[in-house]
């Protein structure tokens, strides 16, 4: 099973709405048998709360239920049992960069908005998706269309790394 991470604030926004869109499109592409995805917060502010009601709004919009939903903080021990760790934004890159054990754990880290071709090879601080909590629901809204950029090329690398592993 090829796990994936997604890591926000306080995984009730960003990480969770691209956990239930990444998952998705990895179960449209034929991948539901062989891909685990999940998210966390970096904090925690939020533990144990479910999604925000604009974030499960919005991903209602596209058919996808999140009510079970309950944030939870990222575990130092993730970094052993998850192949890819895609970060939300820039401080939390850095910061998972930071505490990950050696150099194989930091590969693992990735910012999510990388795979979006439009932003691949710019920094960090440009793929970021900023936080949609302190706004309204047209703010989740560009926080869906900035997850939706980068799933196509997500789902491609996860095809790729499970045909290397093959």
């Amino acid at each position: 099973m090829y796990r994936i991470l997604t890591v926000c604030t306080g995984n009730i926004c960003r990480s969770p709405m691209a956990e239930f869109v990444l998952t998705h499109a990895l179960a449209e592409a034929g991948l539901a048998d062989d891909v685990a995805v999940d998210s966390a917060g970096i904090s925690d502010w939020e533990i144990g709360k479910p999604i925000d009601p604009r974030a499960a709004r919005r991903l209602a919009l596209a058919g996808l239920a999140s009510q079970a939903h309950r944030a939870r903080q990222f575990e130092q021990l993730w970094f052993q049992d998850r192949d890819l760790i895609l970060s939300l934004d820039a401080d939390h890159f850095e910061e998972l960069r930071r505490i990950a054990p050696d150099e194989a754990a930091r590969g693992k880290v990735r910012m999510f908005r990388s795979f979006d071709p439009a932003l691949a090879g710019r920094s960090p601080e440009e793929q970021g998706i900023y936080d949609p909590w302190f706004g309204n629901d047209a703010d989740f809204d560009a926080c869906w269309e900035m997850i939706q950029s980068a799933v196509p090329g997500i789902v491609e690398y996860v095809r790729k790394s499970l045909d290397a592993r093959r």
